[in-house]
């Protein structure tokens, strides 16, 4: 098998220059290209990327922390880092956590051996002081707010659109409002926020009027349908658009105003309100803090969508 030595010996070039082509550097004149890549074919010769890799300490891996896969929230800002790790010829690797922190600790510990050049972390299981014992090993980037630590964090300004969100609701008449929101136990930032949120809004909001655990699912959808009708509430705030879109065909008549998440084309389709976050563009600017190795904490705007 052919290798980058006996590359250099046909075309008469120095193994230096040879892997400049082969890494794509500038400073090679297009006829030492051309005649590089022409013995490459005759040779069949394939570069052994890994080697290369290694041999600049680098793995042009990053490793994707999120709680599960096969979730509309997630999916885009996954398109927004896919498309940028594209661009830069970069793999990624999704590690699903279901929240368990003890798992998303073994991924941290994957990373201290250098098996990603960096981690981009859309929600985290473990405290930020965790993270930060790892910082040492590369860069890690949040899509979240964290401003009480030192570390990289492109995100949205959710107490914003979550007021804007509230208000909206309070001004179109709502009095009994009802809430979707993600786990119950070791209960997230962003649903403690949403909680903090809609109590400033409506004072006398009744936290009976939550549906927990609910994700993006059909099944999710149609229990909170139930669970609202049982409740009597005439306003929801949703934690996604698929949620909404079912909650709303569970209604024969007398469907409270609902509120969803993420501007997808079932929101548009059905004509309800929702929160577009741009997730897709914290994904992508995401990667570019990890790329660039930058320290920085970039707020994307929200749109509230008026239907």
């Amino acid at each position: 098998m052919a290798n980058i030595r006996d590359i250099a010996r046909i075309t008469g070039y120095s193994v230096s220059t040879i892997s400049r082509v082969l890494n794509n550097h500038p400073y090679v004149t297009e006829e030492k290209r051309e005649k590089v890549l022409a013995v490459m074919a005759e040779l069949n010769y394939v570069p052994n990327r890994s080697a290369q890799n290694l041999s600049y300490g680098k793995t042009k891996n990053v490793g994707v922390v999120l709680p599960f896969i096969n979730h509309a929230y997630y999916d885009q800002m996954l398109s927004g880092i896919m498309q940028a790790a594209f661009d830069h010829r970069y793999r990624v690797s999704l590690l699903p956590t279901n929240y368990d922190q003890a798992l998303e600790k073994n991924y941290l510990d994957e990373f201290a051996t250098k098996t990603y050049d960096g981690l981009i972390v859309t929600t985290k299981a473990n405290p930020i002081d965790v993270f930060q014992e790892y910082q040492q090993y590369g860069p890690i980037v949040f899509c979240e707010n964290i401003p009480e630590a030192p570390v990289s964090c492109i995100y949205y300004n959710l107490e914003n659109s979550l007021r804007e969100a509230f208000h909206y609701l309070k001004t179109k008449g709502v009095k009994h409002l009802g809430i979707t929101l993600g786990r119950s136990k070791n209960i997230s930032h962003n649903s403690q926020v949403t909680l903090r949120i809609a109590k400033e809004v409506f004072p006398n909001f009744d936290e009976s009027n939550i549906f927990w655990d609910c994700c993006v699912h059909t099944q999710d959808g149609e229990k909170a349908a139930a669970f609202f009708k049982q409740r009597s509430v005439d306003g929801i705030l949703t934690n996604g658009d698929e949620v909404a879109a079912v909650i709303l065909t569970e209604y024969e008549r007398n469907a409270p105003l609902v509120i969803g998440r993420e501007n997808l084309l079932i929101s548009k389709l059905a004509g309800f309100p929702s929160i577009d976050h741009h997730l897709t563009k914290v994904g992508k600017l995401a990667f570019e803090a990890f790329f660039h190795n930058k320290q920085e904490k970039i707020c994307v705007p929200h749109d509230f969508i008026e239907r």
